[in-house]
C-alpha cells in the first residue's frame, strides 16, 4: 500500500487529505499515477484537472512527473508554490 497526501487546493478539492492505495502495476510513473486518480471520480478530475501544474514529492523527494513510483511509500501531490 502507497499513502497518498494531498496538501492545500488539491486536499480541498479531492475532500480528504491522505489515503493509502494499491498501485497497479500498470502505475509505473508520476504521470501514470495521475492519470489514474482522475478516473477515481470528479473531485480527483477537479483536483487534477491542469495536472501539469501538481507538484510531486515521493518519499518526500520532490520528483518530476515522468519519476518511477515503485518502491514509493509516501507520494504527496501539492499546487504549486507561490511567493509573497
Amino acid at each position: 500500500m502507497t499513502k497518498l497526501v494531498y496538501f492545500a487546493w488539491v486536499r480541498e478539492r479531492i475532500g480528504k487529505g491522505e489515503e493509502y492505495i494499491e498501485l497497479d502495476p500498470s502505475i509505473v510513473t508520476v504521470n501514470d499515477l495521475l492519470a489514474h486518480l482522475k478516473t477515481r471520480g470528479e473531485e480527483y478530475q477537479s483536483a487534477l484537472e491542469y495536472q501539469d501544474v501538481i507538484r510531486v514529492a515521493i518519499n518526500q523527494e520532490h520528483v518530476e512527473h515522468d519519476a518511477p513510483v515503485k518502491d514509493a511509500h509516501e507520494i504527496a501531490l501539492f499546487p504549486p508554490m507561490t511567493g509573497g
